[in-house]
């Protein structure tokens, strides 16, 4: 099953030219889930991945730059006869919010859930969980931990076949933990192995939760909105520094780490050169970049310059980037191998 992150705003508190407000969507085979949303979300998917048939938003907190596209993003559904169910997750005061929104903009007509979670909260899915974290801001805040399930080992046909077992339906019960005659799955079945983890941190000061969720994860998606010569303002202000979210990832050993909602006083290749002296496993994504995140057993995590954005007649990836890059500061997006 794929398991991919599309990085559809990767900006700060205000958009520029090149990057938009944040916003992550996660796709797991069929499911999408959407993490933030804002301002001008909605066309930046239009201009990815296409207006999805989202069913899950994750608010992190509920500042400005973080939420302010979802009331269009809910009366487009709407205007489209969305018949689906919408759940729209975040921390205390997101219910509130939404109500005050629909009672400006106008109620939906399909089914529309609005979840208040607490640090230590899970949200449970089919065959994975999200896992709500207390992290560290201005505002009453959360990050996400998005954990499948644990797999079961491999089956060993050969060790099978050698206790006598020979019918295919058999098999299948062994895999399923039932025992079959004398023979119990721990003699044919590998050791289990664990399910992806993609953590989000949200807007925070580098913080003990999600140091402790990120435990070799296969993805952090750490906000890095200031170089450490403004290391003071980002403690003020709860927010990280590129160096400080590298240490966490290192201490964390995460397999790839990727840098968003970087401050437009900065400058990309400058944090990330930052962050590379500390943790050298690590991206700044730029808008429409997507990370695919495969089974360990397939390989690492790797990020794709541009592999989301949708094409743009008369040119390739390469020049349509180009354009968004005039002064040529490019980020470095080069795909790196994980850490593990």
């Amino acid at each position: 099953m794929n398991l991919e992150v599309l990085f559809v705003g990767t900006g700060g508190s205000a958009p520029t030219a090149r990057r938009g407000l944040p916003a992550l969507l996660v796709q797991r085979g069929g499911e999408h889930v959407l993490v933030d949303c804002g301002e001008g979300t909605q066309r930046q998917l239009m201009r990815s991945s296409g207006l999805v048939e989202l069913d899950l938003v994750l608010l992190t907190h509920l500042h400005a730059d973080h939420w302010l596209g979802l009331p269009g993003l809910l009366k487009t559904f709407d205007l489209r006869e969305r018949a689906r169910p919408l759940t729209v997750a975040g921390p205390v005061g997101t219910r509130a919010a939404v109500d005050a929104l629909l009672t400006l903009f106008g109620r939906v007509r399909y089914p529309l859930e609005v979840v208040e979670l607490e640090p230590g909260d899970e949200l449970r899915r089919d065959g994975w969980s999200v896992d709500a974290l207390g992290v560290q801001h201005r505002a009453t805040a959360l990050g996400y931990a998005l954990v499948e399930d644990d797999r079961p080992g491999r089956f060993d046909v050969d060790a099978a076949r050698a206790l006598g077992i020979t019918h295919p339906p058999d098999f299948g019960r062994l895999q399923r933990g039932e025992a079959v005659g004398d023979v119990t799955p721990e003699q044919v079945m590998g050791e289990k192995r664990y399910g992806r983890r993609v953590v989000v941190s949200g807007d925070t000061r580098p913080c003990d939760a999600v140091r402790a969720a990120a435990w070799r994860c296969d993805l952090l998606v750490h906000e890095a909105t200031f170089t450490a010569e403004h290391a003071a303002r980002a403690r003020k202000t709860g927010h990280s520094t590129a160096a400080q979210a590298a240490a966490l990832a290192a201490e964390a050993e995460v397999g790839l780490l990727a840098l968003v909602h970087l401050s437009a006083r900065h400058r990309p290749t400058e944090a990330l050169a930052e962050a590379r002296e500390t943790f050298e496993h690590t991206v700044m994504p730029r808008d429409f970049d997507v990370v695919d995140v495969p089974f360990p057993e397939r390989g690492d995590p790797v990020l794709h310059a541009g592999a989301g954005r949708a094409a743009r007649p008369g040119g390739d990836d390469a020049a349509a980037r180009a354009l968004d890059d005039p002064e040529g500061d490019a980020d470095d997006a080069a795909s790196l191998p994980s850490a593990r």
